[in-house]
């Protein structure tokens, strides 16, 4: 692509590429898509008929990888993290905490479980603050934590961990950002009572919209399954506990029509082999870019952890200038091709937002840390079709934008 006449610069920069283009599905998903829709079975349970529906087959695979015991496909994270929610007992009213720098959906499920977020403040590295969720833990009365591996950056599991076995807590990963990455060797999702994945087409799969949760735990898996909406069709889970632990659930449990399709999981199983590969490559693009973006006066970006093996589908980094100063480094930005987002915007703007945005939280959250952290926290996304001289480019770019913003 290249510049309009109108927008050209005095230093000649563009990039133009959408940073938002996904890998295209693989064939052998596309042909069995296909198949389903010749055949009109696109949902996940029958009747009658023989075999294993697509969904069930995805659930062994995605356990198998994760190494937990169960998995239930439904039809988004949002969705997995509210069944988790009320698999755990969450009442209208019961408090919950979460994770300050997340995305909506989180603090939405929370909302839908009618409970009240209690938000953990982040640090300067974009995790959450240990200190803050100690106090927060101790004083809150909250039985559950809501923890977003928000833009994929994995705080210390085993501190978190150790702090809520201490008050009782169970924890829900919300994985959206963290499919097949570990903390320590072990998969996120495997560390809290239950695990929460997406595969939005912006994740690291991609059917479109789906989710997957994952638990070691016999009684939530049983709940997660009447609660995706089995219509007592469960023994067509190929992973599900047995038939006393639906008895003590079967009647008292909500179907909320939260279920994958046919279609969408036999989109993602060929995918999961795909993910160590995919990983690699978008781990090579985010040094690149970790590389480039700190030639920039202004810029850091927070050092990972040993422990943490991260899968980086996006790049996040720290702008040290005054918001106003922000706003003109993001239009020098634009004015080159280059669409970055800014998670300190005064309102929300697509995928990005902050907590003063959800004046549905009761309470106005008193946490100028996180506030701090978020005014200056730039997000870029990093599609795998992205070279290394597309990410030199794009260093280039913000190198010069933040030499005329900080100008201003």
């Amino acid at each position: 692509m290249t510049a309009p006449v109108s927008t050209r610069t005095p230093d000649g920069l563009w990039f133009g590429k959408d940073l938002s283009t996904p890998e295209p599905i693989p064939e052998d998903a596309i042909e069995r898509a296909v198949a389903l829709m010749r055949s009109g079975r696109l949902h996940r349970y029958g009747e009658q008929g023989t075999g294993y529906p697509e969904p069930s087959l995805l659930e062994q695979d995605y356990a198998a990888y994760v190494g937990s015991k169960y998995c239930v496909a439904v039809s988004s994270c949002g969705a997995a993290m509210y069944i988790a929610l009320k698999a755990l007992g969450v009442k209208p009213g019961d408090k919950v905490l979460t994770s300050t720098f997340t995305l909506a959906p989180v603090p939405g499920a929370i909302a839908h479980a009618g409970a009240q977020a209690v938000l953990v403040d982040t640090s300067a590295d974009y995790m959450t603050d240990i200190a803050d969720l100690e106090r927060k833990a101790a004083a809150s009365g909250a039985k559950v934590f809501l923890l977003s591996h928000m833009r994929g950056h994995i705080a210390d599991l085993q501190a978190l961990r150790a702090i809520c076995d201490k008050h009782g807590i169970a924890i829900i990963e919300d994985c959206a950002h963290t499919m097949g990455a570990k903390w320590d060797g072990r998969h996120t999702g495997t560390w809290g009572k239950i695990g929460c994945y997406s595969a939005q087409t912006y994740k690291h799969i991609n059917s479109g919209e789906g989710g997957l949760l994952v638990t070691d735990d016999d009684d939530i898996a049983a709940q997660a399954i009447l609660m995706s909406g089995s219509y007592m069709m469960y023994d067509q889970h190929i992973l599900r506990p047995s038939a006393e632990i639906f008895e003590r659930w079967r009647y008292i449990t909500p179907n909320f029509s939260m279920r994958m399709s046919n279609l969408a999981a036999a989109l993602l199983r060929p995918q999961i082999g795909q993910l160590a590969e995919r990983g690699r490559r978008w781990n090579h693009i985010y040094t690149t870019l970790e590389r480039e973006l700190t030639k920039a006066q202004k810029v850091s970006v927070p050092a990972r952890h040993p422990k943490e093996e991260f899968v980086a589908s996006s790049i996040q980094f720290t702008l040290d200038l005054k918001p106003s100063q922000i706003e003109r480094f993001l239009k020098e930005c634009n004015l080159r091709g280059l669409y970055i987002k800014w998670f300190g915007s005064a309102t929300p703007v697509a995928f990005t937002s902050n907590y003063e945005h959800w004046h549905y939280l009761s309470g106005k959250p008193d946490i100028p840390k996180s506030m701090g952290v978020l005014n200056q926290l730039l997000d870029l996304r990093t599609p795998l079709s992205l070279t290394d001289a597309d990410c030199a480019l794009i260093g280039q770019i913000v190198v010069a934008a933040v030499q005329i913003a900080a100008a201003h």
